[in-house]
């Protein structure tokens, strides 16, 4: 094929007839010889590690251009490249004449306008995330009714009247502090931290810092990293409502909570007046139902207490007491004598068996002397003799001296209650139970009176 191209510069060789091949390298070499720098926004991103090259297209409101950059040149630049990015580049105009195509050789890239401000913002927010200002933990819990409100924004922005409608409308109980300050400019990231300084001195519960939607620019006040160190030092909870979805802001990351406009921050600080409505009525009706139930069981407890044998039958309360009563005395009607018998046997048997022992041993020292006196009389002595007394008449005195001996001569032996042997009548008193014992047996009586020998 054979293309009919015009020189420009020289018109002797205007007819001169050149391939596509030949057009295209003198193209390509007019082209590779302009090096400009360019600001565009970038689209049609294709970052495949892959690949030797990074493509995309960098474009503005009339037109697109192809661009490229080589693997080992983007990778030093150490930037997370996006769609919708505005960068500048420099390099130089690239022809494909295999193709025809015209590429951008992109030899340097870095971030223009917003683009910068981004990634300035998100190096910020890593700095503080690993700080620790933007953990769950470290976030103060808001109040469920707060009595006073402080409010940090413009005095003449949408977003106050936003806030204190929306409030007004929720809960008109609130007292709203308001704290105006220029929310745009350089100058506002300085009044805003002294306004949330004066709002921390305040006696409002909660603070709500917002401001209105606007561009990425004019939300960059609330990225300053001093204004997120004072929001984090406060010990009353912040909640921020600044600009629109999808825009966030280093300030709402270190708040307690983010709400995505100055009226949800301003639902968030304060219940609904009709949702409490609701819960007290929920709970009254609860409280009745409770009280109804307790009255009606208190009613039923009643008359079964009425209908109880307790107050029907007028000796249901001593009647069992009476009749234990009655059955211990029982009781001890029977163990009484029963056990007064006993005693008496066991008595009777133990001065039977005590006055047959000291018969056997008068009966064993009689024989014992007499065989010691018959021996002694072999050998010319008697018991007189060695001892000094007459030891018949001794064992007879000693068997007089026996209270069997005495007993048996008309006279008694008294034991009190213990079974103690009384030996004067200070030992018992009137109605005492005492035991008397006889010759022939034993006597129960009961004291009636007692009176000293004169």
């Amino acid at each position: 094929m054979v293309l009919e191209y015009a020189y420009l510069n020289d018109p002797a060789k205007s007819k001169e007839l050149l391939s596509v091949t030949a057009a295209m390298d003198l193209a390509k070499r007019a082209l590779e010889g302009i090096t400009v720098s360019i600001i565009g926004e970038v689209s049609d991103l294709s970052d495949n590690p892959r690949y030797k090259a990074v493509y995309f297209t960098l474009a503005d409101e009339r037109s697109a251009l192809p661009c490229l950059m080589w693997r080992s040149a983007f990778d030093k630049l150490g930037v997370q490249l996006k769609s919708g990015m505005k960068v500048e580049v420099h390099g130089r105009f690239s022809l494909y004449s295999a193709k025809g195509r015209m590429q951008f050789d992109v030899r340097s890239l870095s971030l223009a306008g917003e683009g910068l401000l981004r990634a300035q913002v998100a190096q910020l927010a890593t700095k503080l995330k690993a700080q620790g200002l933007m953990d769950e933990a470290r976030k103060l819990s808001l109040p469920a009714m707060p009595k006073e409100i402080a409010l940090v924004t413009s005095p003449r922005g949408k977003a106050v009247h936003d806030v204190l409608r929306t409030l007004r409308r929720r809960f008109p109980l609130a007292r709203v502090l308001l704290f105006g300050v220029g929310v745009e400019g350089k100058e506002a990231a300085e009044g805003l931290i002294r306004a949330l300084k004066a709002a921390e001195q305040s006696a409002a519960e909660v603070v709500l810092l917002v401001r209105g939607g606007g561009s990425y620019e004019d939300l960059m006040p609330f990225n300053d990293e001093k204004l997120a160190l004072t929001i984090a030092s406060l010990t009353k909870p912040v909640i921020t409502g600044i600009g629109h979805e999808p825009d966030t802001s280093i300030a709402d990351m270190v708040a307690s909570l983010r709400a995505s406009t100055p009226t949800a921050a301003a639902e968030a600080a304060a219940p609904h007046i009709q949702d409490l409505q609701r819960e007290l009525s929920s709970l009254a009706a609860r409280i009745e139902t409770g009280l109804s139930r307790h009255l009606h069981l208190g009613a039923q407890s009643i008359r079964a207490f009425e209908r109880s044998s307790v107050f029907n039958q007028k000796n249901y309360i001593t009647s069992r007491q009476v009749l234990n009563l009655e059955q211990t005395a029982l009781r001890l009607e029977r163990a009484i004598p029963t056990g007064l018998t006993r005693a008496e046997s066991v008595l009777s048997k133990t001065s039977q068996r005590l006055h047959d022992l000291l018969s056997y041993i008068l009966r064993e020292s009689r024989h014992v002397l007499e065989q010691k006196q018959h021996t002694l009389a072999h050998r010319g002595r008697s018991l007189t003799d060695i001892f000094g007394v007459d030891l018949t008449t001794a064992a007879a005195r000693l068997e007089s001296l026996s209270p069997h001996a005495v007993i048996s001569r008309g006279y008694a032996l008294g034991y009190d209650e213990k079974g103690n042997l009384l030996k004067t009548i200070e030992q018992v008193s009137a109605n005492d139970q005492i035991s008397i014992t006889l010759s022939d047996g034993t006597i129960e009586a009961r004291v009636i009176n007692t009176s000293q020998r004169s």
